[in-house]
């Protein structure tokens, strides 16, 4: 048995069970909200297109406020709320001691770190990482998922308020190249999407007390997708087969777009137009999601995404290739605005600050795009030199930077 970790001794233990994690949690638990903090609460942000509330005019040494160590590695990308930011890490020879942090926005001091034996499996391929993951958050609490299938939930001052071991419900769940698929939380209910070769399922999570509200079987197939939110109590699931829009109140399958979706990069919603990786790029309109399932706006084959999720800015989409090539559509006919070659390759989602775009290759070369209608140039380059693998996190804080183990703030600019 290992040494029980700080401020959370009694959980600390390896394989304990669900049932006496639930019994602590509980006289903690409380209740939260349905709405979108300010910051960047979740992965893709607060619209769920990439798009962030900050500007950034040029790219270079000097605009970095800081870099700080991380306890851990990790994939997972930050999350900003309430002038803190929350990141998930994993260390150890197996990648079992998990670890969730909280840092000062301004300083990136760190204001507190609670750890976690895991208590699933940590198997990865070594491109990966068991904290892949990206937490989220309802503006009172943090949910954070990890490769292991642990799923903790945080205040924000760190205290525990529930935790579960997901594998010892489900043990069969097996993906030998780790999980990534990243949180969501709408209307009371935390949603994860496990879905693998073998037991694969989604999950709604009651953010009060842990408890399932729902739980669905799910397309067995390796996934690496993350649930997109379409409308407050709606939430997407992209799958092979395409995309099931959920009811979190009940785990009721609203709508279903049939027409097949990547596994790897996940579906961007952009005001009323939800954007999915299918055969190229596909535009669903979603001006009444809830109520009737959406229609075909248009397919392009030219706008198809590699690794990196579509992002969106007013009425242009900008999609990634695997060939390294950004390239900026009409978001409402789909038509090819232009395109430009950047130096990759990548894995990390960009951000749209603006009139510019910022993306970061798998080698922490972080290029600043700045664009227009009809063209697009790169104006800076920043080199970071680091793996990156994470999508950045935006606020009027400034843009953070994700690498292996550090984590970098660049200034933004300022009126």
């Amino acid at each position: 048995m290992k040494a029980p970790l700080s401020m959370i001794a009694s959980y600390a233990v390896r394989g304990i069970i669900y049932s006496a994690l639930m019994l602590t949690a509980l006289p903690l638990c409380t209740a939260t909200h349905a709405g979108i903090p300010p910051g960047w609460p979740a992965f893709q942000g607060p619209n769920s297109d990439g798009t962030g509330n900050a500007t950034i005019s040029e790219l270079n040494d000097g605009r970095i406020a800081w870099r700080v160590d991380l306890p851990g590695s990790g994939l997972s990308s930050p999350i900003i709320t309430d002038e803190k930011i929350f990141l998930t890490c994993s260390s150890g020879s197996e990648q079992d001691r998990l670890h969730v942090i909280c840092l000062d926005a301004e300083t990136g001091a760190r204001t507190w770190h609670r750890q976690l034996w895991a208590t699933g499996r940590t198997m990865c391929h070594k491109k990966t990482n068991v904290a892949a993951p990206s937490p989220c958050t309802d503006g009172k609490h943090i949910y954070a998922l990890f490769s292991s299938n642990d799923l903790a939930c945080f205040d924000l001052t760190g205290r525990l308020v529930w935790l579960r071991g997901i594998t010892a419900d489900y043990p069969n769940v097996s993906n030998s190249l780790g999980m990534s698929s990243s949180l969501v939380v709408t209307n009371g209910v935390v949603v994860a999407q496990v879905e693998n070769d073998s037991e694969s399922y989604a999950i709604g999570f009651d953010t009060t007390t842990g408890q399932n509200r729902w739980r669905l079987d799910r397309p067995k197939a390796a996934n690496w997708t993350s649930p997109t939110l379409l409308a407050a109590g709606l939430v997407g699931l992209q799958s092979k087969n395409g995309i099931d829009a959920i009811d979190v109140a009940n785990g009721g399958v609203a709508w279903q777009y049939t027409g097949g979706a990547s596994t790897i990069p996940s579906s961007c919603r952009h005001g009323d137009i939800l954007f999915v990786p299918s055969q190229g790029l596909v535009a669903l309109s979603c001006s009444n999601l809830i109520d009737k399932a959406p229609q075909q706006l248009w397919k392009s084959s030219r706008l198809s995404p590699g690794t990196p999720s579509p992002v969106a800015s007013d009425e242009t989409v900008f999609t990634i290739s695997r060939g390294d090539v950004l390239t900026a559509g009409n978001t409402a006919d789909g038509e090819r605005r232009w395109q430009l070659r950047l130096k990759g390759p990548f894995s990390s989602t960009p951000v749209v600050l603006e009139d510019k775009l910022l993306a970061i290759n798998e080698e922490g070369v972080a290029q600043l795009v700045a664009f227009s209608d009809d063209q697009a140039e790169v104006i800076g380059t920043l080199d970071l030199e680091s793996t990156v693998l994470a999508s950045p996190a935006v606020s009027s804080a400034g843009i953070l930077i994700r690498g292996e183990s550090s984590l970098w703030k660049l200034r933004v600019d300022t009126e």
